[in-house]
C-alpha cells in the first residue's frame, strides 16, 4: 500500500510541475514508476546495459538508471552513468517522460560528491546544475533542488558567504499558488545550509512549524508513511538545532520521539547523530550511567557500517564525527572508573579510524591460499548489501540485503580475520591482548582526544591507567619536533624532559619490565620516545622500545624466520626526474647495507621502481628504502614512498597499494627523507603507512620520523644490519642508535627511527 501511494504522490507532483509549465504530457514509462516506487535494485536490474555501455542508452532510461546508482550508493557505477548522461545533455538529449532533465546529471553528481566528503568538486558540479537551471529557465521545483545542494556544498567547503547569499536566495523565492506543494523542501534546503554553517538558531526558525500543518490535505489523503523520510529529516534538523543552542529539554522530547519512529533504524547515520546527543543531554542532566548506554548503542551502529559516506549530510546538513562519540563513550567510561571497559573502545576506536581510512578501497591482497576468489566475492557482497541497506529500498529489501552482510562479515571474519580488521570495526578481548604480550613486556596505549588524554599499562600484573594533562601539549610536541631536525638547538634536552613528565613519569610506578611495546595517538606519533629524558638519562638507556599501530594488531604479526634465499633488497636514490631530488648518501647507503648481508640486492636510480619491488619482494628476509617519501596527514592514503617510474607504475609507492601487496619480508627499513611530516596532524599518514606494510606481510617496520645526517644515518644502518646477525631487530637497533650516540650526541642524528611491530 505504501508502495502505490509513494508511486502515485511522486507522479502527482510531477504532473502539478507539467501543468505548471503548460505541458502537460502523458508520461508513466517503467523506469519512472520504479524510480517513484524507490525500487532501484529492480530498475538496475532491468535497465543496467550489458558491458554497462551508457553510451548506448536512450536518455529517458539512462537518467532514472543513475538516479538509482545514487540511490544504492553504488558510486563505480553512478560516476560513469552521470558522465554519459552530461554528454547526452550536451548534445540536446535531456527529456524523460516530457519532462526536462537537463539540469538532474551535475545535480545528482554534486549530492554524491557532498556524501564522499569531496565538497569542492560539489561546489563545482552544483554550479553547472545551477547554471544550466538558470539558462533554461527550468521549473521553481529544479530551482529550489538545485539551489539546496550548491548552498550546502558551498557552507561544507567553508564558502560560508556564498551559502548565506544561497539561503537569501532560496527564502526569496516566491512559493504562492501554484508551488505550494514545495514549501516543505524549500525550507529543509535553508535548514540544512544553515545546520552546515553551524547558525542554528537561523535553522530553527526554517522549521519551526509543526510538519503536519504543511500540506496537510495532501499529506494526509496521501499517507504519513510516503512522507516519513522527509518528516524525519524535518525533525531532526529541528531537535539538533534545538540542541546545539542549549534548548536540551525541547531536544530532549523530539529526540525522543524520533526514536520511537519505526523507520528511524533505516536512517543510521541519524541515528546513531540522535543518540550520541542524547547521551550528552544525560551527562548534563548528571546521568552517568544513562549516557554510557547512550553512547554504547550511537556506537554500535556507527560499527555496522564500513562506509565513511555522509549519506546524511546531503539530507540534512550535517556531518556527525564518530570519533567524537568514541571519544565521549571512553570519557564517561573512565569517570565511572571502567577502566576495562574504556580500553577495549580506545582498541575499537583506532579500529574504526583504519577501517574509515580504508573505506574507499576495494583491491586488498587476499593472502588465504586457495580461496581468494571466493574471498573477493564475500568483500564484495559485504560492501554492496550495505549500499543497498543505505538506500531508501522498501523494507524487505532492507532485511534481506542486512542479512547477506551481516552473513559476509561472518564468513570474512572466520576466512580471513586479518582482512575483516581492515572493513569492520574489530577488537579482541582484554583477556586476548594479554595473552599476545611476551612475558616480560609490558604495553603501553594512549588515547588522545580534543583536550583529553588517558594512558593505559597492560602487563602480567593487570591493567593500570592514567589520565594525562594535555593543556599545551601540542604546542610542546611541535617544538620538540623542531629542536630534533636541527642539531644545533639547546632546546631539545629541556623539552625532551616535559614531554616526558607529562606522559612517562606517571607511568612508571606501573612497569617493571625494560621491554616495552608502546601505542601512541595522535600528535604522540610524531615524538620519538627513546629521546624522552628524565633529567639524567633518555628512556633509550633504562628501556627497549617497539610500537605498534593498535595492541590489536599483535593477533596478526608474522614472527619468520630468515628463511629466504635473499639477504637485504635495497633501493636506493631512484631517478626522480628532477636533480634537486638526487640522494647521492642514500645511493652510497643503500650499497654499504646491501654489503652486511649475503645474496642481497641493489636497484639505484632508474632501475629503483616499483617494479622492481613487486618482482623480487618476496625473496629476501629484508627490504631497505634509502629514497624520498612524501606524506600527506589530510589524504594519508596518497602518502607514498618514492621510486622511479617502471613500464608498470608510476614511481609512487602510496600507502593504498601496500594493501594490496604481498611482501613476506622479516623487515622493512625506511630510511627516507620525509617531506611533510613536519607537519603535526592526527596520526593518520603514519599509522596508515605502518599498518600496511604490516598487512603485505612485513612483520616489522623501521621508518625514521625526520631526514638525518647522511653520514649519520649510513652509520646507523649498517650497524643495525650487523647487529640482526647476533641478536633480535629492537635490540639491533637500540645498539645501533647507543653506538651513533656515541659519535654523534645530538638526538637528531640517532633518535629518528623507530621499530613498529615485532622484535624477533
Amino acid at each position: 500500500m505504501a508502495s502505490g501511494k509513494r508511486r502515485w504522490l511522486f507522479l502527482t507532483i510531477m504532473l502539478s510541475a507539467f501543468v505548471v509549465l503548460g505541458c502537460a504530457s502523458a508520461f508513466n514509462s517503467r523506469a519512472l514508476n520504479l524510480a517513484a516506487d524507490a525500487n532501484y535494485t529492480q530498475l538496475v536490474k532491468e535497465f543496467e546495459p550489458p558491458g554497462e555501455n551508457y553510451t548506448g542508452m536512450p536518455f529517458s532510461q539512462l537518467i532514472y538508471l543513475c538516479a538509482a546508482y545514487g540511490e544504492l550508493k553504488n558510486y563505480r557505477k553512478l560516476f560513469p552513468c552521470l558522465d554519459a548522461a552530461q554528454t547526452k545533455v550536451n548534445g540536446g538529449e535531456y527529456i524523460a517522460d516530457g519532462w526536462n532533465h537537463s539540469a538532474m546529471p551535475s545535480r545528482v553528481k554534486a549530492i554524491a560528491l557532498v556524501e564522499l566528503g569531496q565538497y569542492d568538486e560539489a561546489v563545482k558540479a552544483a554550479e553547472l546544475s545551477n547554471e544550466i537551471v538558470t539558462k533554461n529557465k527550468l521549473s521553481r521545483f529544479d530551482e529550489v533542488k538545485v539551489l539546496e545542494v550548491l548552498g550546502l556544498s558551498y557552507a561544507l567547503a567553508g564558502k560560508t558567504v556564498k551559502a548565506e547569499e544561497i539561503a537569501d536566495r532560496l527564502k526569496g523565492l516566491y512559493l504562492g499558488y501554484p508551488y505550494l506543494l514545495i514549501k516543505d523542501d524549500r525550507n529543509m534546503a535553508i535548514a540544512k545550509i544553515y545546520i552546515a554553517l553551524k547558525r542554528y538558531p537561523d535553522a530553527i526558525n526554517a522549521v519551526s512549524y509543526n510538519f503536519k500543518d504543511s500540506n496537510t490535505f495532501l499529506k494526509t489523503i496521501a499517507g504519513w508513511d510516503v512522507f516519513v523520510n522527509n518528516k524525519l529529516s524535518f525533525e531532526f534538523m529541528k531537535n539538533k538545532s534545538l540542541f546545539e543552542v542549549g534548548r536540551w529539554a525541547e531536544a530532549k522530547q523530539g529526540y525522543d520521539e524520533l526514536l520511537q519512529y519505526p523507520y528511524i533504524r533505516d536512517r543510521g547515520e541519524m541515528t546513531w547523530n540522535i543518540l550520541f546527543d542524547r547521551g550528552r543531554i544525560a551527562e548534563k542532566e548528571g546521568k552517568l550511567k544513562e549516557a554510557i548506554e547512550f553512547y554504547e548503542k550511537a556506537v554500535e551502529i556507527i560499527e555496522q557500517q564500513r562506509s565513511t559516506i555522509n549519506i546524511e549530510a546531503s539530507k540534512i546538513g550535517f556531518v556527525g564525527d564518530k570519533q567524537a562519540v568514541y571519544h565521549s563513550l571512553i570519557k564517561a567510561l573512565y569517570a565511572d572508573h571502567q577502566y576495562e571497559k574504556a580500553f577495549a573502545y580506545v582498541e575499537r576506536s583506532k579500529s574504526r579510524a583504519l577501517v574509515d581510512l580504508l573505506a574507499g578501497k576495494q583491491d586488498f591482497a587476499v593472502k588465504v591460499a586457495g580461496k581468494e576468489a571466493q574471498l573477493r566475492t564475500v568483500l564484495a557482497l559485504n560492501d554492496s548489501s550495505e549500499a543497498e541497506a543505505v538506500s531508501l529500498d522498501n523494507p524487505a529489501n532492507k532485511s534481506r540485503t542486512r542479512s547477506i552482510a551481516i552473513k559476509a562479515k561472518e564468513d570474512l571474519q572466520r576466512e580471513a580475520p586479518e582482512l575483516a580488521s581492515l572493513v569492520t570495526v574489530n577488537s579482541p578481548p582484554l583477556s586476548e591482548i594479554k595473552s599476545l604480550i611476551p612475558k616480560g613486556e609490558a604495553l603501553i596505549e594512549y588515547y588522545y582526544y580534543g583536550t583529553d588524554m588517558y594512558a593505559f599499562v597492560l602487563s602480567e600484573s593487570g591493567l593500570q591507567s592514567a589520565k594525562i594533562n594535555t593543556e599545551g601539549l601540542v604546542e610542546e610536541v611541535a617544538a620538540f619536533r623542531k629542536s630534533l631536525e636541527n642539531p644545533g638547538s639547546q632546546q631539545t634536552m629541556e623539552l625532551a624532559g616535559k614531554i616526558y613528565q607529562r606522559i612517562f613519569k606517571t607511568l612508571e610506578g606501573a612497569l617493571k619490565d625494560r621491554d616495552l611495546i608502546i601505542v601512541p595517538h595522535g600528535v604522540l606519533h610524531y615524538i620519538p620516545m627513546n629521546a624522552l629524558h628524565d633529567g639524567k638519562d633518555y628512556l633509550i638507556d633504562r628501556y627497549n622500545i617497539r610500537l605498534m599501530p593498535s595492541a590489536s594488531t599483535m593477533k596478526y604479526l608474522r614472527e619468520k624466520k630468515n628463511d629466504k634465499t635473499g639477504g637485504i633488497l635495497a633501493f636506493g636514490n631512484p631517478d626522480l626526474g628532477d636533480p634537486s631530488y638526487d640522494l647521492v648518501f642514500a645511493q652510497r647507503e643503500a650499497v654499504e647495507v646491501a654489503g652486511t648481508w649475503a645474496n642481497s640486492k641493489v636497484f639505484l636510480r632508474k632501475e629503483a621502481t616499483e617494479d622492481a619491488l613487486r618482482r623480487n619482494g618476496s625473496d629476501y628476509n629484508y627490504i631497505h628504502f634509502a629514497t624520498h617519501g612524501q606524506f600527506f596527514p589530510d589524504n594519508p592514503l596518497k602518502s607514498a614512498v618514492l621510486l622511479s617510474p617502471g613500464p608498470h607504475s608510476n614511481g609512487m609507492l602510496t600507502v593504498d597499494k601496500l594493501y594490496s601487496l604481498q611482501l613476506g619480508a622479516n623487515l622493512v627499513t625506511l630510511s627516507a627523507c620525509e617531506t611533510g611530516l613536519s607537519k603535526v596532524a592526527n596520526g593518520d599518514d603514519l599509522m596508515g603507512l605502518t599498518r600496511g606494510f604490516l598487512y603485505a606481510g612485513s612483520s616489522s617496520i623501521v621508518a625514521s620520523l625526520w631526514k638525518v645526517d647522511d653520514l649519520a644515518t649510513s652509520y646507523l644502518m649498517i650497524r643495525f644490519y650487523q647487529g640482526m646477525q647476533k641478536t633480535d631487530k629492537r635490540n639491533a637497533l637500540r645498539k645501533a642508535q647507543l653506538a651513533t650516540r656515541e659519535k654523534y650526541p645530538h638526538p637528531y642524528y640517532w633518535a629518528s627511527f623507530q621499530l613498529t611491530g615485532s622484535a624477533r
